[in-house]
């Protein structure tokens, strides 16, 4: 934004004080008031993010600003206003006059802060932790970055809406390729790691990293990668704090390793909790402490000498539980620096969990199995790790303009330099080993698909955890491939699995867990649930309209499915009812033309059909061929799909002879382009058939009939429903000839195998 920018004639932007990776923040002076203010700009989506996601990301802002606006409290960043200027979402806040913990410590050449100091804010952040906890509300990043010590001694905690945004869009958007939890890894708790439940005690646990560091100058594992980071969050006891600086009192000791505890359960109950056990501490071993100065009357908070610092992680601990070997000599990871001005940046995610990756030791040590030994695998270049990136992000590109076969060429090749460079189990090379899979489901290969996606799903558990969302969008694609199989009872339990943990892990209102809900009802349908694929699909629906809005795309989705599935009941009447409304809700919020919409409006013709209205049905069909033609072009499968719909409809209404026309000709494009054997081009087949049969033409329609059959049956197997019913179908055909033994015969066969199909195990 350029400099004294007026924001919706308001607020004027007068200078940068601050930026990261989520936007930045300027000093502005708010005209109506008089007042100066702070304004957060995050950065405005680009072309890398789906228009779905972005509309997320805005209602997800809307919903987490009135958040945090709603947050009272003198330990709490006030929020004024939010809302969205020329694509920019902004959030505009109290100006604050101090200083960040992470400055603080940056000022003194990252040595600790003074005893009392460090003392008075944690009692002041556990307060206001405490009074934000009762809210219900989780920070999920609280980092130095984010807490603020003022000229007067205040101490105030930031961002707490937008580090919940971050966290949804850690977990929301498929792009970011990594599949690391929210959070900085320096400060985050062993439950975000493992994609476990998150609550507020998460966030003590983040707090009793932030005491340790402002207390010893370091985060409890300072250790040269992220990843190394991550594993001493999970796996290794911190040094007790007065190892590295004896002056600081006992109890402080013991409160801070009490919240450093790896299970949420062995920590403090809750910020009040904590709050008493400082305060108590603090009144038993007052005369150990320095008069506080909460408030100086320099303005200035007093800064210790430098004191010597045992770096964690660097000289030898001692007894007690080490990190495995294989984390030494790792590349430095993300940790707090004075330059992250008031918690704006959270990790790069852009080049995976650390960039680079040097370990090829076995990873189940990560989750309680022996290492085998395997020779290091050398550090490779940040020249190639860009350079793979990049490739993989046109991939990406490749993949959205539905060059599918292109695309997954790309991701197969990166991933299998991805796995020379980084190793098998790491997040990139499974994040192009995801890709792959997605592009052969989208290239008609599902069983290549579903055994590329489990293999991701299994490396991505033995590294992040069962529960993971990046573990649980692969279980999830491969449910989605396993329907595409027709392997619709086990698809059901994965997605059961999948659905129970991410209730679990982000809760029933998540747009995950929504989604997830969602295919789980589309799964339903498919396995004759129908009553219950409805119910499921009308709560979804509620909910989705509910967080996001009556018109929002995903609702839409949902009422899409849930008309389908009254089709299926056999109430009509009311799918018509909901489809038309999703038509004009898509024709409203994303145009006429949008392939949604005109998708909608084909459903809307089937049920007019359906329901006898022929003629309602054949305008509408003849409208929405031109469209299509307008749109897509004449040899587009879904202009022929309409096409093939009117041609029905024109039978329907006894115009037989412009109906076999109409079928003809739309069978003869279907070869053409999708082949002889495509379900479609059976469907035109079939469909010249009877226009044959209905103008008494039954030798030339059992011809056509038994191509059907054929095809299917060589396609699909003997016993699958479509080629049985093509088989019923010839068998008419040979009534309507006199033929009745052959047709009795034929009718017998198609009998013993649906008896037979009816009692195959499932």
């Amino acid at each position: 934004m350029a400099d004294t920018r007026l924001i919706q004639s308001r607020y004027r932007l007068l200078d940068v004080i601050g930026r990261g990776g989520m936007g930045e923040v300027w000093r502005a002076r708010d005209e109506s008031l008089g007042r100066h203010v702070a304004v957060k700009c995050l950065k405005p989506m680009g072309p890398q993010h789906d228009q779905s996601f972005t509309r997320i990301l805005r209602e997800r802002f809307r919903r987490e600003a009135r958040v945090a606006a709603a947050l009272q409290h003198r330990g709490v960043t006030v929020v004024h206003d939010f809302g969205e200027y020329d694509g920019v979402l902004y959030l505009v806040m109290e100006l604050l006059d101090g200083r960040n913990l992470s400055q603080l410590l940056e000022d003194n050449e990252q040595h600790p802060l003074p005893v009392p100091e460090i003392v008075d804010i944690a009692e002041q952040v556990a307060d206001a932790l405490g009074y934000t906890h009762q809210q219900g509300i989780v920070h999920r990043d609280l980092k130095p970055a984010n807490i603020m010590r003022l000229t007067d001694g205040t101490v105030k905690i930031c961002d707490f809406g937008i580090a919940r945004l971050g966290h949804d869009i850690g977990f929301t958007s498929r792009l970011t390729g990594t599949g690391i939890a929210m959070g900085t890894p320096h400060y985050m708790s062993p439950e975000q790691i493992s994609g476990g439940n998150v609550d507020h005690r998460s966030d003590l646990y983040s707090l009793g990293c932030v005491l340790y560091e402002i207390a010893t100058g370091v985060p409890p594992f300072d250790l040269d990668d992220a990843w190394a980071v991550l594993v001493g969050h999970r796996d290794t006891q911190p040094e007790p704090l007065r190892t590295h600086r004896a002056e600081l009192p006992g109890f402080f000791d013991r409160v801070v390793l009490e919240l450093l505890a790896k299970t949420p359960e062995e920590r403090p109950a809750d910020a009040g909790d904590l709050r008493q056990r400082i305060a108590v501490g603090r009144t038993g071993e007052q005369q150990h402490l320095p008069p506080a100065g909460h408030a100086q009357p320099s303005g200035q908070v007093r800064l210790a000498p430098p004191v010597p610092v045992l770096r964690p992680g660097r000289q030898p601990l001692g007894p007690g539980p080490r990190l495995p070997s294989w984390t030494r000599g790792m590349t430095v990871g993300h940790r707090a620096s004075g330059a992250t001005h008031l918690g704006l940046a959270p990790p790069d995610h852009s080049a995976g969990l650390t960039g680079e990756w040097t370990t090829g030791t076995d990873l189940r040590a990560l989750t309680g199995g022996v290492p085998l030994a395997r020779p290091e695998r050398p550090t490779p270049s940040p020249e190639l790790l860009s350079t793979l990136a990049n490739r993989h992000s046109a991939g990406l590109n490749l993949g959205r303009l539905g060059h599918w076969e292109e695309a997954g060429e790309v991701h197969r090749a990166v991933a299998a330099e991805r796995e020379h460079a980084l190793g098998p189990d790491h997040p990139d090379t499974l994040s192009s080993r995801f890709e792959v899979a997605f592009t052969l489901s989208r290239t008609g290969r599902a069983a290549d698909a579903l055994r590329e996606f489990d293999r991701v799903a299994q490396g991505r558990e033995r590294t992040m955890g069962p529960d993971h969302p990046e573990t649980l969008a692969a279980r999830q694609e491969a449910a989605y491939v396993l329907g595409q199989l027709g392997r619709h009872f086990e698809a059901h339990q994965v997605y059961a699995a999948v659905l129970a943990s991410r209730e679990r892990s982000m809760g029933p209102d998540h747009p995950d867990t929504l989604r997830c809900r969602h295919n789980l009802a589309f799964n339903l349908s498919r396995l004759g649930r129908l009553e219950d694929s409805f119910r499921m699909a009308r709560d979804v629906a509620h909910a989705r309209s509910r967080l996001l809005g009556a018109s929002h795309p995903d609702t839409l989705v949902t009422l899409y499915e849930v008309a389908y599935t009254l089709g299926q009941l056999g109430r009509w009447s009311d799918a018509l009812q909901t489809y038309q409304q999703v038509a004009r809700a898509r024709a409203t919020t994303l145009g006429a033309d949008h392939p949604d919409t005109l998708s909608a409006r084909y459903e809307v013709g089937i049920s007019l059909g359906r329901l006898g209205r022929s003629a309602e049905a054949l305008e509408l069909y003849r409208a929405l061929v031109d469209d299509r033609t307008r749109v897509v072009g004449p040899a587009d499968p879904e202009t022929l799909r309409a096409r093939h719909g009117l041609g029905v409809n024109l039978g329907r209404l006894a115009r037989w002879e412009e109906a076999l026309a109409e079928s003809r000709d739309v069978c003869e494009i279907r070869e053409r382009i999708l082949g002889p054997d495509h379900p479609d081009t059976l469907v035109s087949r079939r469909e010249v058939a009877v226009g044959l049969g209905w103008l008494g033409r039954w030798a030339d329609a059992l011809t056509v009939y038994r191509t059907v059959a054929e095809a299917r049956e060589r396609v699909l197997g003997a016993d699958h429903p479509d080629a049985l019913a093509s088989r019923n179908d010839e068998a008419h055909c040979l009534e309507q000839l006199g033929r009745g033994t052959e047709a009795v015969e034929l009718y017998r066969k198609v009998a013993a195998l649906r008896q037979q199909r009816g009692v195959e195990p499932h």
